[in-house]
């Protein structure tokens, strides 16, 4: 499978996405890309301890994502790669286990994407959807 089929595979299954890192500020773009995937028919769970329990984009923010309570589809990395291997842990410790587990542009962590995949957990590293959306032609979320 190319990377492409990947892309395609994830943003054609998942529907609920978590934000990791997400912020309040509509210029930082983990808000941007938050408000993008939500206009495409994904449910997109804002998280960052900072905010919780604000309302953003017509839904509560959570301090993490054991906090969220309900499934998660993929969990969206807004995180430094120092980060991602916490963020991936935490993610592995859900039931059930996210279909995906996907990093942004310049964030990646090869021993915590591993460490996922041997878990069965779809892994795209340094990479946006709001990017990939548009260039591959992936239709709305219905």
């Amino acid at each position: 499978m190319t990377e492409d089929d990947l892309i395609r595979d994830v943003l054609s299954r998942v529907r609920t996405i978590a934000v990791v890192g997400f912020s309040a500020n509509p210029a930082r773009p983990s808000h941007g890309v938050a408000r993008y995937l939500q206009s495409r028919g994904y449910q997109v769970i804002p998280v960052n301890p900072g905010l919780a329990g604000q309302t953003w984009l017509g839904g509560k923010v959570h301090a993490s994502l054991a906090e969220i309570g309900g499934e998660v589809d993929m969990v969206d990395v807004f995180r430094r790669s120092e980060a991602v291997a916490g963020v991936t842990d935490e993610a592995l410790a859900l039931s059930p286990l996210p279909f995906a587990i996907w990093t942004q542009l310049g964030v990646r962590d090869d021993v915590a994407a591993e460490t996922a995949r041997a878990r069965g957990v779809r892994v795209i590293q340094n990479r946006c959807p709001a990017i990939e959306i548009p260039r591959l032609g992936i239709a709305r979320v219905a």
